[in-house]
């Protein structure tokens, strides 16, 4: 239970240049940590810790297509990050740390393969990390966060009609990501991690469509981190898509099986049996 629920939301926008050249634009947050340790949930030497840490990111994109089967994207991502901090008694500032916003700008590139008359797409797409160096209240030197960088295979294809096979690979090079407060790493990871999902989408109607989708990531049997106390996990999800002349709605469950966790601490805690749920809602407009 040192876990809330949480919100977060997005906004994208596509148009077509002409035949071969697309743009896009898109908001969203894509990293943060909520989190917070009252007195049931934790021995004395580490109680009190909490983080709020967010994220805002505005990426443009750009799309050419040499032809129907090839095209490659790029674009530009404007990331920030804020957030307050309270740290456990054992450490010298015991009041909540306030860090003030800080941008950076990253990159993304990647290449795509299709072929229309089977419905398939295979993408590769690079993200690059962002370094941020944060001012807080009280004063602290040296308080640095750096989100880290990422790899994406996305791929989708028919299998039959009005029926696609659909998922991803997604690579995610937390080893060289930590959260330093005053100097000192607070957070730090001892592995990178790949993300599976694989899914199968079915279209019923004119109007509705469905898809079941399946997702896992390996646990790495170490010490976590206690922004993070789980290691790994599996999921399953169901959505449903209501389309109506140029508006689409999709609504999606998400079940997830959050992969048991030992964290640092004094002394060590246990995390065994937990799970979350998430609710996503998309509407689009096409014009």
């Amino acid at each position: 239970n040192v876990a809330g629920a949480y919100t977060s939301a997005s906004l994208a926008f596509k148009m077509d240049v002409n035949d071969k050249l697309s743009l896009g634009l898109m908001i969203d947050q894509p990293y943060g940590a909520d989190i917070d340790y009252g007195m049931p949930y934790s021995p004395p030497a580490s109680y009190n810790l909490s983080a709020h840490l967010t994220s805002q990111a505005i990426t443009g994109i750009a799309r050419y297509k040499f032809n129907e089967a090839f095209s490659v994207h790029a674009g530009l991502s404007q990331v920030t990050v804020d957030g307050v901090l309270q740290l456990p008694p054992r450490f010298p500032v015991n009041v909540p740390i306030v860090f003030d916003a800080d941008s950076d700008t990253g990159y993304l590139v990647g290449v795509a393969f299709e072929k229309p008359e089977i419905a398939m797409r295979v993408a590769l797409t690079y993200y690059s990390g962002t370094d941020h160096a944060l001012t807080s209240v009280p004063a602290l030197p040296g308080n640095t966060i750096n989100p880290p960088q990422a790899v994406n295979l996305d791929f989708q294809t028919g299998i039959a009609k009005d029926t696609l096979l659909f998922g991803s690979v997604r690579w995610v090079g937390w080893t060289e990501t930590a959260i330093i407060v005053g100097g000192a790493p607070i957070v730090t990871y001892a592995n990178d991690t790949i993300a599976y999902s694989l899914g199968i989408g079915r279209r019923f109607t004119e109007n509705w469509s469905a898809a079941l989708t399946v997702g896992y990531e390996s646990g790495d049997g170490l010490i976590a981190s206690r922004l993070s106390p789980t290691d790994g996990y599996a999921s399953i999800g169901l959505g449903a898509t209501y389309t109506k002349d140029n508006m689409k709605i999709s609504a999606g469950l998400r079940y997830v099986e959050l992969g048991n966790a030992t964290t640092e601490g004094l002394p060590v805690n246990s995390w065994q049996g937990n799970s979350a749920v998430g609710i996503g809602v998309k509407i689009g407009f096409t014009f």
